[in-house]
């Protein structure tokens, strides 16, 4: 999502040819951090009662996760790529910035690969995936907390620059030795200092309630992560951002398929879903669901068997690093747009409080 403010007429309505429309509720998104205090109670039950057993048992990373990476991350990278494609008319409004992103992913992770060290692709990617993420959440918000350009910047960059040493700590730990993390840690955590007290010198900018806690909500997303890192629960540090990023991104994308699709089917894949009487609100999820499990599951080694068959060799990873790969940054990129004020998108959002 943008990080584009919403106009209080934006609040109540879009451009949506009927009152029988669907909106992206800010309580329904504030509800959605409510997984931080879960996560910290779960850390501290651990540590009191049950020995630590989630700390030693669940995986240092949700990458070693296969059943993680199915339920979060790549379904939603995959919803955003068929809502994209499965509508013509954005395929053609972006065609041109599609072809050219096209262009510059191929070169700087194909040809670029040839000469950058792998850990410069690696912390580029890391540090847009943390932008992403970011900039998405605290731009829903921005509509209600309504901070001037520099401060939210402000907070905008500390959070990214604090979550991707986090990242980088969490992802390249076993790369890392004991001084480089600790230093990891006091980086970020001093990042971290500096988002709070940004944060309480700019609350003033905030008029109302529902603001303060969207923003407070955000700068307890980064700070919880942090602390779960310090803790090594790995696995928690990344679930927390990552189910409201990809909570927050699937309620766009139902209501925006609701609104455009409930009266009249405008694509194949919505007239064929009316035929079989399957609701709106659950056919992009359970596609991109589906499409994820196939090709995180089965991907890589059906190319494997058919470039085996033609070729007599096998490419590594085809699907879930190449294909899967370009989505995600695609997504990135796209993303960025896409949801902003005045695109094709946001004609078929409405915001209610």
């Amino acid at each position: 999502m943008s990080a584009t403010t919403i106009s209080d007429k934006a609040l109540s309505a879009q451009d949506i040819p009927d009152g029988n429309q669907l909106s992206v509720s800010f309580r329904l998104l504030l509800g959605l951090y409510a997984i931080i205090p879960l996560c910290l109670l779960l850390q501290l039950f651990d540590g009191w009662f049950w020995q630590g057993f989630l700390q030693h048992n669940l995986p240092s990373s949700p990458k070693q996760f296969l059943l993680f990476q199915i339920i979060f991350g790549t379904p939603h990278i995959v919803a955003s790529s068929i809502l994209l494609v499965s509508n013509t008319e954005y395929l053609k409004f972006y065609k041109l910035k599609l072809i050219l992103m096209t262009v510059a992913i191929i070169t700087a992770f194909g040809v670029g690969s040839l000469f950058i060290p792998y850990k410069a692709l690696y912390v580029t990617v890391a540090a847009w995936t943390v932008y992403h993420v970011l900039k998405q959440q605290l731009g829903v918000g921005r509509g209600l907390y309504r901070l001037p350009d520099w401060v939210f910047y402000l907070l905008l960059w500390l959070s990214v620059t604090a979550g991707l040493f986090v990242y980088i700590g969490i992802f390249l730990k076993n790369s890392l030795d004991v001084q480089q993390l600790e230093w990891i840690k006091l980086v970020s955590g001093s990042l971290c200092v500096g988002l709070i007290c940004s944060a309480l010198l700019c609350e003033r900018y905030v008029t109302t309630q529902s603001g303060r806690c969207f923003l407070w909500s955000n700068v307890l997303l980064v700070l919880s992560t942090f602390y779960l890192f310090v803790q090594q629960y790995y696995f928690l540090a990344i679930l927390v951002p990552r189910l409201v990023h990809d909570a927050t991104a699937y309620i766009f994308y139902v209501v925006h398929d609701y609104n455009k699709h409930h009266r009249q089917p405008q694509n194949s894949m919505y007239r064929y879903a009316a035929r079989c009487h399957l609701p709106i609100v659950i056919v992009l999820p359970l596609c991109s669901f589906a499409l994820a499990f196939v090709l995180q599951s089965y991907g890589d080694s059906a190319v494997n068997a058919v470039t085996e068959f033609f070729f007599g060799m096998e490419i590594n990873k085809a699907i879930t690093l190449g294909l899967l790969g370009y989505l995600a940054l695609m997504h990135y990129y796209t993303e960025a747009f896409t949801w902003k004020q005045g695109s094709p998108y946001r004609r078929f959002i409405a915001f209610s409080k």
